[in-house]
Formats: structure tokens, sequence, C-alpha cells
């Protein structure tokens, strides 16, 4: 008897014959979930070297497709991969069809770029939120912005440059500080608010308070006397650029932890359309011995209480009311996931010279692993925004569980 999904891979093959693989080589991708809730968009990886073999006479651009003919957004990677968003039901399997040529204009969707104009910042997007890290412009005015920087969204296509066009238009700020000199306060306002970043002009803003902290999620070594925090990064380098995922390089300046005295943290993160969440290898040069590694949330006084921990689970979590609770800006979600389950995970607060030295805030729920020399420390950052699309906190600690649950029983690839 011939099992039925063997009975449905054979009439692709045929239909796709039929449609001319006499002239395009094609590969069948059979793409298996084995948890019992469905996959919707999740981004597969297939290297560019396993094509190669089958199709050794080919370049590198391919088109990707269902079995029913439906074109799928694809992407090549800076490190060889060809990555593409697949949707499986529970429990069952998939086949796209992966050919070569070149396909239409995909819509970019996760994209960024260093911002000279704005100290240096590297600020990237997918279709569910902005962030954000500091450059060595911000350090050399002695800033102390430790963490990432959160931009909240509730559209779907790229607004960042926009947004920066508008907060750098020195012109525009020349006319504001004019009419404040003037005393038109009222117009000065209105003009301040009409270009600023930190107003909601319909899709989203920055209304996340960072400080001298670790922000929306960066990872951080402990020792003994506490979080060794990085500052600014000193090199940055965009690897990828869209459409369906973004990957920059960032280089710290060195670090002294413990005994070790010249430890240079890098950090490759990386931002898939549909994920809420940043996918980042933490390694540490020079490092000598085992070291506790911790994904750190701030905790702000508006909601003090307003986290969610769990080791085993591999997840922490914070509802943050963002640095005007009462400007009607939403409650933005915060969250960090390990593909293992963590050594630890909680609260650490700041006594009260910490909170005056580090911009007021109670401290961090930190999700706690060990960082082993020579290998990298993997883990996932990001948020969501209730004006979006995530309106409560229990939607956010579930899409969290379901995350790293998805981690640890990863899509099946095969290709035939």
């Amino acid at each position: 008897m011939t099992k039925p999904f063997t009975h449905t891979l054979t009439a692709l093959i045929a239909a796709a014959c039929l449609s001319g693989c006499s002239i395009t080589p094609r590969s069948f991708v059979t793409i298996t979930n084995t948890l019992p809730d469905g996959r919707q968009g999740e981004m597969v990886e297939i290297p560019l070297e396993e094509l190669h073999k089958l199709h050794p006479a080919d370049g590198e651009s391919y088109l990707v497709s269902e079995g029913t003919g439906e074109p799928v957004p694809s992407q090549v990677t800076y490190d060889g991969k060809l990555i593409f968003p697949a949707s499986v039901d529970g429990k069952s399997s998939k086949v796209y069809i992966i050919r070569t040529g070149i396909a239409d204009n995909v819509p970019a969707t996760s994209v960024g770029r260093k911002y000279p104009e704005r100290l240096d910042d590297l600020a990237w997007e997918n279709d569910k939120a902005g962030y954000r890290a500091y450059g060595p412009a911000l350090q050399a005015r002695g800033e102390k912005a430790f963490g990432y920087d959160i931009f909240t969204k509730s559209v779907a296509t790229p607004v960042l440059e926009q947004r920066y066009a508008l907060e750098t238009d020195q012109a525009a700020w020349d006319e504001v500080h004019a009419l404040d000199k003037a005393g038109q306060k009222a117009k000065a306002d209105r003009l301040r608010d009409s270009i600023s970043y930190h107003v909601d002009h319909g899709n989203g803003m920055d209304c996340y308070g960072v400080g001298a902290t670790l922000g929306g999620g960066t990872a951080a070594l402990l020792t003994d006397s506490g979080i060794v925090y990085p500052s600014c990064y000193k090199e940055c380098e965009v690897l990828d650029n869209g459409p369906l995922r973004f990957t920059a390089r960032l280089v710290f300046h060195p670090l002294t932890v413990n005994a070790d005295g010249n430890v240079v943290e890098t950090r490759l993160i990386s931002l898939d359309a549909g994920s809420y969440l940043n996918r980042t290898e933490v390694t540490y040069e020079n490092l000598s011995a085992d070291t506790p590694v911790a994904a750190g949330i701030v905790l702000h006084a508006e909601n003090p209480e307003g986290y969610s921990a769990d080791a085993e689970q591999g997840y922490i979590a914070y509802a943050d009311f963002t640095d005007n609770a009462a400007g009607d800006n939403g409650i933005l979600f915060i969250g960090a996931v390990t593909p293992q389950p963590m050594n630890d995970a909680d609260v650490r607060l700041f006594n009260a010279d910490e909170r005056q030295e580090h911009s007021g805030a109670l401290g961090h729920v930190l999700g706690i692993s060990t960082y082993h020399p020579g290998t990298p420390y993997l883990y996932y950052w990001g948020s969501g925004w209730s004006k979006a699309d995530v309106p409560d906190m229990p939607t956010w600690e579930a899409y969290l569980k379901s995350f790293a649950q998805r981690l640890r029983s990863p899509l099946i690839v095969k290709v035939n």
C-alpha cells in the first residue's frame, strides 16, 4: 500500500516535470514538523553546498515554491545558505520545490544599517519591531548606554529610515530652537512632535528607556562583583541586509573579567522576517575559564512585579510600561529564550546607590547560563507591543514558551 505522503511527493514530482523539469533542474525539499502544533512562517535554512551537489552547474540564485506552484520568498545569506519561510501543520510534512532562477523583487522586511548621522547607531528592524545598538560616537560623548534599545512598530513595512530622516533633520531642529527662543512654545512643540521618533506617527515609536542598563535583552558576563557591563560597540559590520534576514557582527572594547584583562566580546545578531526574537551568538576572546553569562532585561519602577522567569523552560519576560506610561504608549513585552534550560532565572535588584548609577532602574531579570571559552553562547531576545499584535503578558509568555519548544524540536529538512 502506498503511503499518502509518498503518493503526494510522487504527484508533485510528476506535476513539476510536466511544467518543464527537463529544462530547469528542481530539488524537492521535505520539511517535517514533529510537534503537535502547526508552525507558520518559520525560517528554513539549506546550505548552498547541498544544492550544488545536486546541481553542480548551477549558481547561487534560486526560486522556491510550494508544491502547488505558489512562489515563496527567499534569500541567500552571507554564510552560504538559502533561507525561506515554511509553514507546516502539526505532526505532518510538506514539500517545497527549489529551482535555479532569479526571483522577482522580494519586499524587504528585515533590514538595517549604521546611522553615522545619529551617533553611529546600528538600527535594524523586521515586520514586528526595530532595535538599536549604540556606537562609538555615543561613547565618545561619555554617555552610558550598555543595552539594546527597542523601537515599537505597528506596521509590517520598514519605517526606521523615515524615523531617522525626521529625527536628524537639522533644518527642522534649527526652526524648533528658533521658535523656542522667540517664545512661540506651542508652535515649537508641534514641530518638535512632528519630527521626533519619540512620538507615534501611526507606525510606532521609540518609547523605551535603556540608560546605564542591559536594556531589552543584552547578554553580559557575571562575576562576584556583579554584571560586567559592555559599553558601546567598537566595530560594526552588516553581513545580511534583507529581504528576509538582517545580520550584523559587533566587536566591543576589551573588558576585565576576573583575572583576564583583555576579554573581547563579539556578537553575531540576526533577525528574520516574522520573528519577535533576534538570534544572537556571543563569544568572549581571551576568557580563560568557564564564567556565568546572563541575558538581562531592565526592570523599571513603573512595573516592579511585571516579570516572569522559568529556568527549566528557558525564558525570561517582562512587561514594560514604557518611558511615558501616561502617554498612551501601550506596553512593551520583552523576552529572552535559550535553546537549553538555564542554570537560573531570577531578579537581581539594585541597592539605592546603584539605582542612581543606573538611571533609576530597579535592577534586572536575568536568565543565567554558563559561558564555555571557545564556544559561542547562543540565545534569542526581542519584543512585542500591545498596540500591535501582542495584547497581554500571557500571550507573550505563551509565545516565548512555544519558541523555546520549537528550538528544541527543530523542523526536519531533507533535500531529495
